[in-house]
């Protein structure tokens, strides 16, 4: 959990009154929220974002892991984050980006052009 999330949830904790039990009740059934509420919820936020294409909660998953590689994480520690057993199942998620590809620099380069 990132600390930024963390402090969110904390301080949105702290506003509903420390709550027991359910952090995010159902605003119908005060019970747990079913996972297509979550589904419909993001769904319609990605909508009123103006996105046009079809997204679903798994696109934060695949972002998620995306942005770690692309901001240098090792492959492993995005394996073991996501939970993942087969390092194939993480390379699904791990596409070439051009950032990723405008990093790399030549080993000429490197050698200053000698």
């Amino acid at each position: 959990l990132a600390d930024r999330t963390l402090e969110i949830l904390t301080e949105y904790w702290f506003k509903c009154g420390r709550p027991k039990g359910i952090l995010f009740p159902s605003s119908w059934t005060g019970n747990y929220l079913v996972r297509d509420s979550v589904i419909q919820f993001f769904r319609e936020s990605a909508k009123r974002a103006g996105i046009q294409k079809h997204v679903s909660t798994h696109c934060l998953r695949h972002s998620f892991a995306s942005h770690l590689f692309e901001a240098g994480c090792d492959v492993k520690y995005i394996q073991a984050l996501l939970g993942h057993r087969d390092p194939r199942s993480t390379e699904i998620y791990l596409h070439v980006s051009n950032k990723t590809l405008l990093g790399i620099k030549s080993p000429f380069d490197e050698m200053g052009g000698e």
